[in-house]
């Protein structure tokens, strides 16, 4: 589980994308950029990782960001049927681009859902379930694309994988 109010809790950034994911807190924020409040906190001062289309971005860059290796070698990791990422996401904007997160391994990057356009300024959660590929380990990766207004932003708190690994 990863909350965002210390640290990336051993999420990476990919060294192959164009920008970042930044640590932040809606009280550092500009005004009209970004959620009011963090999801865990409900609160100002509360954490979560971000990106906003800026003058540095241009429509279509990529931040990634990967999740630790999972390792299917736990016995309980091998049935994926009932193994999920929980999340909670705020894209809000006009020009808002997408929100894309995959499943990888070392050989495969699998699409699990692509979300696209503004989906309103409030906090939603997501459920996606993972899926199986024998024995090899794997992450999940965030992929945010920036979009053309420099006030839209993609928000991501409060990721949790479910028990089983």
């Amino acid at each position: 589980h990863c909350n965002f109010e210390f640290d990336l809790c051993g999420w990476k950034q990919d060294e192959n994308d164009d920008f970042d994911w930044h640590l932040r807190t809606s009280s550092t924020a500009k005004l009209g950029t970004g959620p009011a409040t963090d999801h865990t906190l409900q609160e100002p001062s509360g954490h979560y990782i971000f990106i906003k289309s800026s003058f540095f971005q241009l429509p279509g860059q990529k931040a990634r960001i990967s999740s630790p290796v999972l390792s299917r070698r736990n016995k309980n990791c091998k049935v994926c049927e009932g193994v999920l990422i929980i999340f909670y996401y705020h894209m809000y904007g006009a020009h808002i681009e997408s929100l894309i997160i995959y499943q990888r391994t070392l050989e495969h990057e699998k699409i699990l859902i692509n979300l696209t356009g503004n989906q309103g300024n409030f906090w939603q959660r997501k459920a996606l379930t993972l899926s199986g590929y024998g024995h090899e380990d794997f992450q999940v990766v965030f992929e945010g694309i920036a979009g053309k207004g420099p006030k839209d932003g993609i928000a991501l708190d409060d990721l949790t994988f479910s028990r089983e690994c």
